[in-house]
């Protein structure tokens, strides 16, 4: 049910300058009166539910008399063919002033120096994405959970969300981790509170969206395991969510997944030598089933996030690849057309679910953003010792930068799926 919005073949453009656009959302201050915070049973099915399967339409924001307040246009618009236009307005949080972004991330603390990179904003061909307005997106999640699961990659994307969301907040001191956590690439689960708003949105680390193990080879020694036909263990978090958004691929191309050997399981079953990508494919499917089996989609919304690009030359993560010195996007050539295998499959993947998906495709969006990514500025560097060129990041993005699109497009379905629906009460879904 669920579809690509990438179509392939449309050529794209880099433009120089576009008009900033005022927001079309009138601020929605705090509901003080609703402080009860309400989240899905654990055990709930799709399957105990009758009749056809519909997508929820309870994340929106609406006027009184059942009128939309979204761009007009944009329920129809193709959010994921498009340009990156200059804008001055841009970034959205000023680069330093968010303490959530860790130190892998914070590019220019840790001595970039150029920032043309910041100034880039995602436009869709068709459409303009609705400004993102913090405090609209907020009163749109009310009351619930949103939840990024995933890798390294989807931590980016959450440190991401952590500092837009918070522009929108008048007492900064009423968002915190619940658990006084500081964020960093060693821990696995976050869940950041908005207490005005009654609502969490959390982080779970799942490298591969399934089970990974470990077994003792004949030697005594431990030797880690993939169980593709088993979802992970944090899947009982996931239950509890009402937004989630889901990754795996960038650990799918790293040696022991991508070789195959003695790795991957199915049972008890453990494949002397296994194709990565035949792999990929039964991992996504067994999550998809998890999803078809788990999740309502009249009281939750599913997003999946698509393969974000890596722009190394000269070798890979492991082998010498760089990509300092980029300080512009990627103008033309065959990398704008570049639509991976990996992404092929999610395609097929979703097309096949129960429950519909919505796919965030920010595959040919990331295909120009060879300039976004921390490279060398990866690790703050002590005063007067030179930067390692060694080993660069050119997978992971600076913040702020490119994953803030992705979550501008989150805003953008969240407005663009409630055209003419009326307002409902927070607990009409919950």
């Amino acid at each position: 049910m669920a579809t690509s919005f990438l179509s392939r073949n449309a050529t794209l453009s880099i433009a120089s300058q576009e008009p900033a656009h005022a927001p079309t959302h009138p601020l929605v201050p705090p509901n003080s009166q609703n402080n009860s915070f309400r989240s899905i049973s654990d055990e709930f099915s799709v399957q105990d539910e009758t009749g056809p399967v519909q997508e929820n339409e309870s994340f929106g924001v609406t006027d009184d008399n059942g009128g939309d307040l979204s761009m007009e246009g944009v329920k129809e618009c193709n959010f994921y063919m498009g340009t990156w236009v200059k804008d001055e307005g841009y970034p959205i949080y000023k680069q330093g002033s968010c303490p959530y972004v860790d130190e892998a991330f914070d590019c220019q603390s840790n001595g970039r120096g150029d920032s043309d990179y910041l100034k880039w904003r995602w436009k869709p061909d068709g459409c303009d994405l609705p400004r993102f307005n913090a405090t609209d997106f907020l009163a749109r999640i009310r009351g619930k959970r949103l939840m990024l699961v995933g890798d390294s990659m989807n931590r980016n994307q959450f440190e991401s969300i952590l500092c837009l969301l918070r522009e929108g907040l008048h007492n900064k001191s009423k968002m915190y981790e619940i658990h006084g956590h500081k964020i960093t690439k060693g821990r696995g689960y976050f869940v950041f509170k908005f207490e005005d708003y009654n609502c969490t949105v959390e982080f779970v680390r799942s490298h591969f969206l399934v089970k990974e193990g470990v077994r003792v080879n004949a030697h005594g020694n431990s030797n880690p395991t993939l169980s593709i036909d088993q979802i992970d263990k944090t899947a009982k978090r996931w239950k509890r969510a009402d937004i989630l958004v889901f990754n795996t691929g960038h650990w799918w191309a790293h040696g022991k997944t991508a070789r195959g050997k003695n790795y991957y399981k199915e049972g008890d079953y453990l494949y002397p030598e296994f194709d990565s990508v035949v792999a990929y494919k039964r991992a996504l499917r067994t999550w998809a089933n998890w999803v078809d089996k788990n999740v309502n989609p009249k009281k939750q919304l599913v997003f999946y996030r698509g393969y974000s690009s890596a722009h190394f030359r000269g070798g890979d993560w492991d082998s010498g690849g760089s990509c300092n010195g980029e300080t512009g996007p990627v103008l033309s050539g065959t990398i704008l057309n570049n639509y991976p295998q990996k992404m092929k499959i999610v395609d097929e993947v979703l097309k096949e679910m129960q429950v519909p998906v919505k796919l965030l495709n920010v595959t040919r969006l990331t295909n120009f953003r060879k300039d976004g990514h921390p490279s060398i500025y990866g690790k703050n560097v002590t005063a007067g010792k030179k930067v390692s060129t060694r080993r660069q990041d050119c997978s992971h993005w600076c913040l702020p930068g490119v994953p803030d699109a992705w979550n501008e497009l989150i805003y953008a379905t969240l407005v663009s799926q409630q055209i003419g629906t009326k307002k409902k009460s927070n607990d009409s879904f919950l």
